[in-house]
């Protein structure tokens, strides 16, 4: 059970519509590396996974990377509001806007739909992990791409906000690991998946 707040993570405020910058930040919304595979993602693991903490972690991120993608949509959405037929040819976006007009709609840039094989729930926790570890690095990236593409301070602060928790998620997930690692206390981490084997002695 989640309580809804009212508010985004971090304010956005876009005062001039930039469809073109749309297209690109779109990819953090259904992306392979964007907010929502990510939730889906931290989600998912969060039921095999053995050990609590862990657990709650996963739900915890989880349900921060759903804010995150709250954040993408309302940028998308603040920079595609009132646009003029001629706004959307030049800039691109009228392919967009023939299949979904400024709704909302997960994709990544380059126009692929939101697949579930963007994220991954292994039931093992060492390989969850390093998925999780994988795809913050790729988040993470992704930003740093977008903010080498965009200028405008106001599309620019939340973006770096975004960033930023991607190297705090990074850094938890970390800590998990090693985390799961001292409970399996074993040599040879590979050897059993501590979701369905017994750690044998």
């Amino acid at each position: 059970m989640w309580t809804y707040e009212r508010r985004l993570q971090f304010p956005v405020k876009i005062s001039t519509p930039n469809p073109k910058m749309a297209q690109l930040i779109i990819s953090q919304f259904g992306g392979p590396d964007g907010e929502l595979a990510a939730s889906m993602r931290y989600l998912s693991q969060r039921y095999s996974m053995p050990y609590k903490e862990i657990t709650g972690l996963l739900t915890d991120i989880g349900t921060e990377e759903l804010a995150h993608m709250e954040i993408i949509s309302a940028i998308v959405y603040q920079l595609t509001k009132n646009l003029t037929a001629e706004d959307l040819k030049t800039s691109g976006f009228d392919a967009y806007y023939i299949d979904h007009t400024t709704g909302l709609w997960p994709q990544a840039a380059g126009g692929i739909p939101f697949n579930s094989c963007f994220f991954q729930s292994k039931g093992d926790a060492l390989t969850d992990l390093t998925e999780d570890l994988a795809a913050e690095q790729k988040a993470r990236t992704t930003y740093d791409n977008i903010l080498r593409l965009v200028t405008d301070p106001e599309i620019v602060e939340p973006i770096r906000f975004l960033r930023e928790r991607e190297v705090i998620h990074f850094q938890r997930f970390g800590e998990a690991l090693v985390r799961v690692q001292e409970h399996m206390d074993a040599k040879n981490f590979y050897a059993m998946n501590p979701e369905l084997d017994k750690i044998m002695s």
